[in-house]
C-alpha cells in the first residue's frame, strides 16, 4: 500500500506540473475576473486558478466599462440603464445603483473614490458625479461622442476623448475648465498614463495608431502606427490599452485585427503581436502582470495570454458581446 501511495503522489505531482506548463507561469493565481456583457444583463465570473467560468451576477442593461474602486468594490457602467452598478465581490451582490446620466459609456474615479467622472455620449458632456448618491456636481460640454475618461494620479487633471472631433480635452478638475484641446488621430477611444505621469497614450480606433501626449506641454510628441501581417489597415482598430506598473510596456487591443500588441514604451516600438479572439476590445493585466486578459467582443470570449511567453493560454467563453474586465485577487 505504501508503494501505491507513493505512485499516486508522484502522479499527482506530475499532473500539477503539467497543468502549470499548460496554463503558463501564473497557473496558481488566485482570485476572480469579472467580465461585463452588453447583451446579457449579467457579469460573468472567471476563476483565475482554473481559468473557467464559475458563475454570473445579474446586473443592469448593457454593461460596459467596469472598474475596481479604492474600497475594493466593483463599479459597472450600464449604458441603457443610465446607472452604475456597485457590486460587492465578497457577496456577489449589488450594493446600490448610482445614476450616471444619459448613455454613460466610460468613467474613471477620483483617487479617493468619491467622485465619478463619466462620459455621456448623447449629451456630448462629461459629468462629475458624487459616487455616494449620484448627485451631479458638474457637467462640462466637450466634443461630440465623448468616450475615454482618465484622471491623473494626483487627481488634478482629467482627460476626455471625443470620437467625432478627434480631440483629447484636458480639464482642470478644480475649476472644471477645459485648459487645452489636443488634436490626435481619428476616433480616439481609450487612454493610459505612464508610471512617471509624463506621457498620455491615446488609442485611435480609425487611425490604427496611438498618439503620445506630453502631459507637461499638452502637445503630441509621438505617434505609433500598428501593422498586422495579412490585415488591412482599416481592420486595425485599437481601443483598449494598459501600461505595466513600471511604465516600460504597454498592451494594446487591436480590435478587428484580432491581435494584441506588446509595446516597448521607451522605444515606442511593437515587440510582439499575439493572436486572440475576434474584435479584441479591452485588456487587463493581473496583479503579478504575468497574465493578460483580452476581451473579444465578437467571439464572445476572453483570451488569457502568458505575458512572458507572449502566447495565448486559453480562450474562455463568456457572455454575449463582452466589453470590459476587472481582476480581483
Amino acid at each position: 500500500m505504501d508503494e501505491i501511495a507513493k505512485v499516486l503522489k508522484c502522479a499527482a505531482r506530475w499532473a500539477a506540473a503539467l497543468s502549470s506548463v499548460c496554463l503558463g507561469t501564473a497557473a496558481l493565481a488566485q482570485g476572480t475576473a469579472y467580465v461585463s456583457s452588453e447583451k446579457d444583463q449579467a457579469v460573468t465570473l472567471i476563476d483565475l486558478a482554473t481559468l473557467s467560468v464559475k458563475g454570473t451576477i445579474p446586473t443592469c442593461k448593457r454593461g460596459r466599462h467596469i472598474q475596481l474602486m479604492p474600497d475594493r468594490h466593483i463599479m459597472l457602467a450600464c449604458s441603457e440603464s443610465n446607472v452604475a452598478d456597485v457590486i460587492d465581490p465578497a457577496t456577489g451582490k449589488s450594493l446600490r445603483r448610482v445614476p450616471l446620466g444619459d448613455e454613460p459609456e466610460a468613467f474613471d474615479l477620483s483617487p479617493d473614490g468619491k467622485t465619478i467622472y463619466v462620459s455621456n455620449e448623447d449629451e456630448g458632456a462629461v459629468s462629475f458625479i458624487d459616487a455616494s448618491n449620484g448627485k451631479v456636481l458638474k457637467s462640462i460640454k466637450v466634443g461630440k461622442e465623448p468616450e475615454g475618461v482618465k484622471v491623473s494620479a494626483d487627481g488634478k487633471t482629467l482627460y476626455v476623448t471625443s470620437e467625432v472631433a478627434s480631440l483629447v480635452h484636458v480639464i482642470d478638475v478644480a475649476s472644471g475648465a477645459i485648459v487645452k484641446n489636443v488634436k490626435v488621430g481619428k476616433r480616439p477611444r481609450r487612454m493610459a498614463i505612464t508610471a512617471d505621469g509624463k506621457e498620455l497614450w491615446v488609442t485611435n480606433e480609425l487611425d490604427a495608431s496611438v498618439s503620445i501626449i506630453d502631459t507637461a506641454t499638452r502637445a503630441v510628441v509621438g505617434n505609433l502606427k500598428f501593422e498586422v501581417k495579412g490585415a488591412r489597415s482599416e481592420d486595425i482598430t485599437p481601443v483598449g490599452i494598459q501600461m505595466s506598473r513600471d511604465g516600460k510596456r504597454a498592451f494594446v487591443a487591436l480590435g478587428r485585427a484580432n491581435h494584441v500588441a506588446f509595446v516597448d514604451v521607451p522605444q515606442r516600438k511593437v515587440t510582439n503581436l499575439v493572436l486572440v479572439g475576434k474584435r479584441a476590445w479591452n485588456v487587463t493585466l493581473d496583479k503579478a502582470e504575468a497574465r493578460l486578459y483580452v476581451v473579444n467582443g465578437l467571439s464572445d470570449d476572453v483570451t488569457v495570454v502568458d505575458v512572458a511567453a507572449a502566447k495565448p493560454i486559453k480562450s474562455i467563453p463568456v457572455g454575449r458581446v463582452p466589453y470590459g474586465l476587472v481582476v480581483v485577487e
